[in-house]
């Protein structure tokens, strides 16, 4: 069966497709074997000679996918031909030792973890510079006033670097949450048939403990003849979390390049067409594929999850899926990765349209910051705050700046004077502690992506 459910041509790096590349995965399996055969024979197990005579023929990189999908077309068993594969190259006397004590899921399982533990140091380096691209916008344009909006509405005044400095400070929670969740999913387990250690007795942990260590993975605690299925949920939940993010920031973008707020664009090169019928059309596709993709990587998690529950020690309802969803999860999400940080390093933003929407609603926007003077004014807050509204809508029907209206109405006008609605209507005036949380975010992603740097 094929491990790459997408087109390799279209999606994924070069680099992560290689990961599920089906030499690459049979070459993971002969790892653990040899790692095995070793661990055995090194705690008196089996012979010294055939341990190391099975390591070094696993790692020989003479074993091929070739070969094993000719064994597997009589034996109709995947690991059972990469087993006789491996034996074909061994030693006569190092073949009855090969896969000593294993089941096939102690390969299967195992190899997971070598391609997620690979997935992730493709990944996390991605998140990190992303992060680090949108810490630097924020920073770049923190002094920036722009709308803010809420329910798609002009809400109050937000400094346009602020934007970013919410999406760098999640790509350095979601640095973390990879990391933290190492320790759970980067599992090696050679307990054998059904989590026993099988014909390893006493011994078993102790090997495990030894193999796990070679591979640079974490021991299973206890398994049934599977590791639990918790843990492969738990990954594709983190990918597809990381994916909403990003779809989070596409979205937005989306929104912000609409052509009555225009405030970026995704960069369009020369010769582009944005339309087949319409040539003056720019269209967002980079941003709409990341919340394509998205969708689809979140539907990933309800198969991931339905794999929790097996029969006893396992059974196979989940074994053909999974060789779909971990590889689709993470083909996945490193091309969104890659797509957003080409998208936010090209962004074209429209400092000139930030300002000018501002005005959109001749200055309503403001109104908050006039019921704040009125309150400090000794005004009571309803009362202050049915005025400020009255003055508004009355302004809004009648197509009058709202400054000129709060300045006409004396029950306003008689509490601030007109050098203090003056200052109100200064956007620049009502960026709050923007400047001092974008810092700290800055320090923050700096310091999760320290070791990517």
């Amino acid at each position: 069966m094929p491990i790459l459910p997408i087109d390799s041509g279209r999606y994924g790096t070069k680099e992560m497709l290689a990961v599920f590349d089906d030499q690459k995965k049979i070459d993971y399996q002969l790892q653990i074997e040899g790692a095995t055969a070793l661990a055995q024979s090194e705690i008196g197990m089996i012979p010294k000679s055939a341990g190391a005579n099975i390591f070094r023929t696993a790692n020989s990189g003479k074993i091929t996918a070739k070969r094993i999908k000719q064994l597997e077309a009589k034996s109709d068993h995947d690991t059972a031909a990469l087993v006789e594969a491996l034996s074909e190259k061994c030693q006569v006397s190092a073949r009855p030792w090969v896969h000593y004590g294993l089941t096939s899921n102690d390969l299967v399982d195992t190899s997971n973890s070598l391609q997620i533990k690979d997935v992730l140091s493709i990944i996390e380096p991605k998140v990190a510079r992303l992060g680090l691209i949108l810490a630097k916008k924020a920073t770049q344009y923190g002094d920036v006033p722009a709308v803010g909006r809420t329910h798609g509405q002009h809400a109050s005044i937000i400094s346009f670097g602020l934007k970013f400095a919410n999406w760098a400070a999640e790509m350095a929670a979601h640095i973390e949450r990879l990391e933290e969740i190492k320790k759970r999913i980067l599992i090696c387990k050679t307990l054998g048939v059904v989590g026993t250690g099988s014909l390893m007795g006493a011994k078993a942990v102790e090997i495990q403990k030894r193999v796990a260590k070679r591979l640079e993975l974490y021991p299973a605690e206890v398994a049934t003849q599977v590791i639990p299925r918790e843990r492969y949920a738990e990954y594709i939940f983190h990918l597809a979390l990381l994916g909403s993010t990003l779809e989070k920031i596409a979205i937005e973008i989306r929104n912000l390049q609409r052509t009555e707020i225009g405030e970026v664009a995704e960069h369009f090169k020369a010769g582009q067409m944005g339309s087949s019928a319409v040539p003056v059309k720019r269209n967002p596709i980079k941003s709409e594929r990341i919340s394509s993709l998205s969708k689809l990587l979140r539907s990933q998690m309800s198969t991931a999850f339905e794999n929790i529950p097996l029969w006893h020690e396992r059974d196979l309802s989940n074994s053909a899926n999974e060789r779909f969803t971990i590889p689709m999860c993470s083909i996945l999400l490193d091309e969104m990765l890659e797509t957003m940080i080409r998208i936010i390093d090209n962004l074209k933003i429209n400092v000139e349209k930030i300002t000018s929407n501002l005005q959109v609603t001749n200055g309503q926007i403001f109104a908050e910051f006039v019921l704040e003077a009125l309150i400090k004014k000794g005004v009571p807050r309803f009362v202050a705050y049915r005025d400020v509204q009255r003055v508004a809508f009355s302004a809004h029907d009648k197509g009058m700046d709202y400054i000129d209206a709060v300045k006409n109405d004396p029950a306003i006008s008689s509490k601030l004077s007109e050098d203090e609605i003056e200052k109100i209507f200064s956007p620049e005036s009502h960026l709050g502690a923007s400047p001092e949380i974008i810092a700290n975010v800055n320090n923050l992603v700096q310091k999760a992506c320290k070791k990517f740097i």
